[in-house]
């Protein structure tokens, strides 16, 4: 399964500047707070056991990687949990604020989003971010245009609801450090109903038109398509039992990957995620239109 968090954590500590130990050679508090699900990759069986926890909802960190995390871990002192063979850590308590700003300004900005592109009417975007904003702060609200007027009341949202975190946080202090919080800071802050609010509106009005979801779906058919074909003419390469279409296949893979393909075939795999995950959204698409024969160099297959 291709996982984004895991496969930045892998990028930041491993593939950047992959001759130095570390990678980027970030700080251990900044890997810490990166890391917004502190747990190891493994099978959906033991996923199930804590994926309704919101810290571990996902994982954070391939087996590949599990020793780095480990060293973090300790370097910042992080809370180990274990259940039989599960192993995960409490997060970083600023991992709780990277989460926080993420999720606020994603809905937020949105929610904006939605109304410039005319899914989402000014009068209900209003109302909608209304209740995130302290009154008395909306001095110079009037004789603006729309536009403005939402942009205004965005930025006054996020600088309120920033500041009713940073309380949340100090409250939650002994929690978060004693790894009792399982759950995100804006789930208990005191507008966090208004923000579930505009979650409902744009999933209904934003995330699921049309066009967003042609978007989605396309995407997983290209990822997808891209991983299953790479996937499998590179163990083909591997067995040496190449067929005639993978033998041209595997001559797009870069020599860094088909260079000494380790023995693991879990390694191989993370070999051809780490090929896909560096390509751009548009050189995919046109990649994965070429090796499906949907366009060719110099015109298209009609």
């Amino acid at each position: 399964m291709y996982e984004g968090n895991a496969q930045s954590f892998r990028i930041i500590t491993t593939l950047q500047n992959p001759d130095v130990k570390g990678g980027l050679q970030l700080t251990f508090a900044a890997l810490a707070a990166f890391t917004k699900y502190p747990r190891e990759s493994y099978s959906s069986a033991q996923l199930s056991k804590v994926e309704k926890k919101k810290a571990y909802k996902k994982f954070g960190f391939f087996q590949a990687e599990k020793n780095i995390f480990k060293e973090i871990a300790e370097a910042t002192c992080l809370e180990f949990k274990k259940s039989r063979n599960d192993f995960w850590w409490c997060r970083h308590p600023l991992a709780f604020l990277v989460e926080a700003a993420d999720d606020i300004c994603y809905r937020i900005m949105d929610l904006e989003d939605g109304f410039r592109l005319g899914l989402i009417s000014f009068p209900d975007t209003e109302a909608l971010l209304f209740p995130l904003i302290l009154k008395k702060n909306l001095a110079g609200y009037k004789g603006r245009d729309e536009n403005e007027r939402i942009g205004y009341l965005r930025a006054k949202a996020i600088s309120d609801l920033v500041n009713q975190l940073a309380e949340i946080f100090l409250d939650q202090e002994k929690n978060i450090l004693a790894g009792k919080l399982e759950d995100d800071l804006i789930s208990v802050i005191p507008k966090t109903k208004s923000l579930k609010n505009i979650t409902t509106v744009s999933i209904d009005r934003i995330y699921r038109t049309r066009s967003v979801v042609e978007r989605e779906v396309a995407g997983y058919e290209v990822l997808g398509g891209l991983l299953d074909t790479f996937i499998q003419a590179y163990n083909e390469a591997y067995e040496g039992n190449l067929s005639p279409k993978n033998r041209a296949i595997i001559n797009l893979l870069p020599k860094r990957v088909t260079n000494n393909p380790p023995e693991d075939l879990y390694l191989r795999l993370l070999r051809v995620i780490d090929f896909i995950s560096g390509m751009t959204d548009s050189y995919a698409v046109s990649l994965f239109r070429k090796i499906n024969g949907i366009s060719l160099p110099g015109g298209r297959v009609t």
